[in-house]
């Protein structure tokens, strides 16, 4: 009888021990999953002076990154954050405000050219990747700008376009 009951103990032990054995192997393959397929986070948290935020799509060559329209100290600045990288092959980049929320929607391959009027030059592209900043004059009425965008002066071609919307 002795015997019987220490086999029986030993048995359901046994089965006690391979069942947590394999819930704790079950939750270690739940806790790795997130690190596999980690989350990506397109725009940054809008910061207190953040006014506008958008995504670069691309148009004439690849172009990404986020715009972001910031107040400080009564001036406005629109800002390529750290993520923004565009091609190197064009002459004559500019940063522009344009006034439809989707230029490259909006215009026609390949160059995707925009007409007089439709935006503002905010200056020279500084460089081809990273964060960098644009002063946007005092008598600019940021409502009339839905995007912001990398234009091709020399050639009329948009390298790519950022819809800009509230924060």
């Amino acid at each position: 009888m002795k015997l019987k009951s220490l086999l029986m103990l030993s048995l359901t032990s046994l089965v006690i021990v391979s069942c947590a054995k394999e819930v704790h192997s079950t939750e270690r393959n739940i806790a790795v999953k997130p690190q596999e397929n980690p989350v990506v986070q397109l725009a940054k948290s809008p910061q207190p002076n953040t006014i506008k935020v958008g995504n670069f799509v691309s148009g004439e060559h690849k172009t990404q990154g986020i715009a972001i329209i910031t107040k400080k100290s009564g001036k406005s600045f629109l800002e390529l954050d750290k993520s923004f990288k565009t091609s190197n092959s064009g002459p004559d980049l500019v940063v522009i405000l344009h006034r439809s929320g989707n230029v490259i929607g909006s215009t026609k391959p390949p160059s995707y050219s925009l007409k007089k009027g439709d935006y503002i030059v905010l200056g020279r592209l500084q460089k081809f990747s990273g964060s960098q900043t644009y002063a946007i004059p005092n008598n600019i009425n940021l409502a009339d700008y839905k995007s912001a965008a990398i234009w091709c002066r020399k050639f009329n071609a948009t390298f790519g376009a950022a819809k800009l919307s509230n924060s």
